[in-house]
């Protein structure tokens, strides 16, 4: 059989290319459809049957590559291999598949509800500084210091809720998945992604337009609930 004809082998579906084809991609290396050791398909192959453009495919192939996940080799017999051993991240800290879906869950109902509560609320000058402020930080942020100035942006929407409760609620949902974060490789292309699904979170919560601001978070987070999906075990 034909690996880009496995019926493992499943399309991107949502709207979170990059993050959507490293969830299937790592989901392929953990059910030995490419065992260690084994040849990937030929690109054009396997984005045809992930259905999402090659360059898409090249950029998850080379953060794998990055992290250990898969390697390149030159001449005759190249192209793209599964490594030996398939790496987890964190050693000894792999991430808890249940533990994964709980938070998710639990994020995919407070935090597009504080991002559409914040829209509906008629913010002041200084409240609507302070969102444009944290988005601007997050945006110019190193890969290294990301997630730090990425969860004050989550937070700010949070507070601008209205709701202390909810706000609190989360900023122990922002923490948890932190956690879980930490334990994953960081990957540019989707920081880039992040920061242009920000950038539309933020535009609706200024336009007060709270049913675009609570899809534009629920599209947003479906993309690192696809990474944290994709890393677990």
């Amino acid at each position: 059989m034909q690996h880009g004809r496995d019926p493992r082998v499943v399309p991107v579906r949502r709207g979170n290319a990059f993050e959507e084809t490293m969830e299937r991609v790592l989901r392929l290396l953990r059910l030995g459809t490419f065992p260690p050791g084994s040849k990937l398909p030929a690109e054009r192959e396997l984005a045809a049957s992930l259905q999402v453009s090659r360059t898409t495919l090249r950029e998850v192939i080379g953060e794998l590559r990055a992290a250990g996940y898969v390697s390149v080799r030159r001449g005759r017999y190249g192209g793209t291999y599964v490594s030996g051993s398939v790496p987890t991240p964190g050693v000894g800290r792999g991430l808890d598949a249940a533990e994964v879906e709980d938070l998710l869950t639990l994020r995919a109902i407070v935090e597009p509800a504080a991002a559409a509560l914040a829209a509906s609320r008629t913010l002041t000058d200084e409240q609507r500084e302070a969102l444009r402020a944290a988005a601007r930080d997050c945006a110019r942020a190193g890969v290294e210091q990301y997630r730090p100035f990425d969860a004050r942006l989550h937070l700010t929407l949070a507070e601008l809720s209205g709701s202390p409760s909810l706000a609190g609620v989360v900023a122990d949902v922002r923490d948890r998945t932190n956690a879980l974060l930490d334990r994953i490789p960081l990957l540019p292309p989707n920081l880039a992604h992040s920061t242009r699904q920000h950038e539309a979170v933020v535009t609706a919560v200024l336009a007060g337009r709270p049913e675009a601001a609570r899809e534009a978070m629920r599209d947003h987070l479906e993309g690192t609930a696809a990474l944290l999906r994709g890393f677990s075990v």
